[in-house]
């Protein structure tokens, strides 16, 4: 039976508590930089600036090496669902949200993505029987790494039975890529006051979120066919693949447009504009249009714009902080390369926090423990 969307649904009632998964992380970045020092027996260093951003990176002399491990999460089982729906496979988009998630982190330190491993664990042997969805995830793979430029390693493809689920499968992709030449390394060094702040587009959910637009399905008339937009249901806009960013990063290298700082809008939401630990002040002053499954998540769940826009992407995927000169420059070589983005808002001076104006939305940096 359905339920009215009575009550409003955090994505902290969906399942994911961040106040208790990000002391761990901060844990683990404490013991992990115990360990840089390491590096110094093959003549290497780490860059410590790296610690808490979105890949670590070494320098190893004439270039910086950067690295990333990601976990693609809960959209696999959108896909199941809505292939028992449909009969059709959706396992080359979900390729392409897994290869996402690790290179779209790489590009934020200013990396070109070198190459990608996968590690594609069933919960048994009897998954990759199905020959047309394992050859839908091998294709999405590849088609993925061609549009990045990025070659495909190798890879790991166990059966986990009693870790995963029977039938079902946990993606994950690692990333390492190359700083060449070192002015390219943007850390948030160059930062400061009067930088302006460009948003790209994303796609929809990407693939953050996904715990909560499941939780959402017991409300719903249809379920994940329960129709969001003229000719558009619920799950299939949940499956839009997840955008790459890579050929904007790269495509701003070439037009010799420097990207001061970078930000990947995944966990955590907006929340993620204040990653830097420098104390500045971001204020926006122009929200790109919210995708419609956003938009319907958001009044399903009975959220106000504080809970959706610290939770959700809503709209804007991917960051770039540029010089006020550079900012018209920035959307139009996005744009060239098939993403909408906007000049959205300003770094200024002040107490750490991020100002949505047009939503009257205020977060602090307290918000945000990710050190």
């Amino acid at each position: 039976m359905t339920q009215p969307p009575s009550t409003p649904l955090s994505y902290e009632q969906a399942g994911v508590q961040y106040d208790l998964i990000d002391p761990l992380k901060v844990a683990a970045q404490r013991a992990a930089a115990a360990t840089g020092a390491h590096l110094a027996a093959h003549g290497f260093s780490e860059v410590a600036a790296s610690r808490g951003e979105s890949a670590y990176v070494v320098d190893v002399g004439p270039f910086y090496l950067a690295s990333i491990v990601e976990c693609l999460g809960t959209k696999t089982l959108v896909a199941d669902e809505m292939h028992s729906l449909t009969g059709r496979s959706w396992f080359a988009g979900i390729a392409q949200d897994t290869i996402a998630m690790a290179v779209n982190d790489l590009i934020t330190v200013g990396a070109t993505p070198l190459v990608v491993q996968a590690y594609w664990a069933a919960g048994g042997s009897e998954w990759f029987g199905d020959a047309h969805r394992a050859n839908e995830l091998v294709r999405g793979w590849k088609q993925a790494c061609d549009t990045c430029g990025v070659a495909w390693g190798g890879g790991e493809t166990p059966a986990l039975a009693g870790i995963v689920e029977a039938a079902r499968i946990d993606l994950a992709a690692s990333c390492t890529g190359l700083v060449n030449p070192k002015e390219r390394l943007s850390l948030g060094e160059r930062l400061g006051p009067g930088d302006a702040i460009v948003l790209l587009a994303s796609s929809g959910i990407h693939a953050n979120g996904l715990s909560l637009a499941r939780k959402l399905l017991p409300r719903l008339p249809r379920g994940y066919l329960t129709e969001i937009a003229p000719g558009l249901g619920y799950g299939e806009a949940l499956l839009a693949p997840t955008t790459l960013y890579s050929p904007v990063t790269e495509a701003l290298w070439a037009a010799g447009v420097p990207v001061h700082y970078a930000a990947n809008i995944t966990g955590h939401g907006w929340r993620k504009l204040l990653r830097h630990p420098k104390r500045l002040a971001y204020r926006i002053h122009t929200v790109p249009p919210v995708p419609p499954v956003l938009r319907f998540i958001q009044q399903q769940a009975q959220q106000d714009d504080e809970e959706a826009y610290g939770t959700l992407n809503m709209g804007a995927g991917f960051a770039l902080y540029v010089a006020a000169e550079d900012a018209q420059r920035t959307v139009a070589i996005a744009q060239a390369c098939g993403v909408p983005a906007w000049v959205a808002g300003v770094v200024e001076e002040g107490d750490k926090q991020l100002d949505i104006e047009p939503l009257g939305v205020r977060f602090s940096g307290d918000t945000l423990q990710l050190r």
